[in-house]
């Protein structure tokens, strides 16, 4: 059976799992986008786009700021360009997204009628053809200068997080986070002495998130060194830290941990 000659076929590509599904919940609104894939891994996005045994993609919905792979260094890997509608956090991203000849760029959390304007701009270029920038020859090598340009700028870490209540998804800054707990099967992000659920685990975010400012001191809590005030040392070896927000939050320190938390505050 062959598809409906006004459907688009898409891919979405985000590292956030929440901004992902609400994309998708979006976008099923929509009839004439027909979604093919999605992936939370940029090289795993990369492996099935260039996999010649999967669907031709028509346009690409795609994060900017993802860790390992930015969205310009994932463009640079694909054998084919597609459309692209970039989906960011960063108003400053937008210049480098046009540059790159992108349909539209949308801001996050993305609104419905941001959708609806990106598909509209799509829609007026239709039929669907290879245009000319998608063969200039000199596009790599711009997608790889964007990525650099964008390293420079930027780590490849995120600057904030998302946290979902029902049907509401918001988005913390990650400098406000003092620490992360997990408790009863559920994650939560800490700031301002509220918690927000975040749909990732403990682990998960270790690896996710920069080493730099975020540590593991248990296996159920992840701290931001830079919210830390004490580091008391109570019997027995227990190490327990007290954080600077208003409440004067306590985490305890497994002792497998007290070794790398204390090289890395330098005591």
């Amino acid at each position: 059976m062959t598809r409906e000659a006004s459907t688009l076929r898409s891919f979405l590509v985000d590292d956030e799992p929440l901004a992902l599904e609400r994309l998708q919940r979006l976008l099923a609104t929509f009839s004439e986008i027909e979604i093919v894939g999605t992936a939370t891994d940029p090289s795993l996005a990369v492996a099935t786009l260039n996999d010649p045994r999967s669907e031709q993609v028509d346009v690409l919905f795609l994060d900017i700021q993802m860790p390992g792979m930015n969205g310009f260094e994932l463009l640079s890997r694909l054998t084919t360009q597609p459309f692209v509608i970039f989906t960011t956090a960063f108003d400053q991203h937008a210049l480098r997204a046009f540059e790159t000849n992108a349909i539209d760029y949308l801001l996050k959390p993305i609104e419905p009628e941001q959708l609806e304007r990106a598909l509209k701009k799509l829609g007026r270029l239709r039929p669907i053809a290879k245009p000319d920038w998608q063969q200039n020859p000199a596009l790599p090598r711009l997608l790889l200068e964007l990525t650099a340009s964008l390293r420079e700028g930027h780590n490849a870490y995120p600057t904030r997080i998302a946290s979902r209540v029902g049907e509401r998804i918001s988005f913390v800054p990650l400098d406000d986070i003092t620490h992360f707990i997990a408790q009863d099967k559920l994650t939560f992000a800490v700031s301002n002495g509220r918690r927000h659920c975040i749909d990732q685990t403990i682990a998960d975010l270790e690896h996710r998130l920069d080493p730099a400012k975020f540590l593991r001191v248990h296996r159920s809590a992840l701290v931001n060194v830079d919210w830390i005030h004490e580091v008391n040392s109570w019997f027995a070896g227990k190490v327990v830290l007290s954080l600077k927000d208003a409440q004067h939050t306590q985490l305890t320190v497994a002792r497998d941990r007290v070794r790398t938390l204390k090289d890395r505050l330098g005591i």
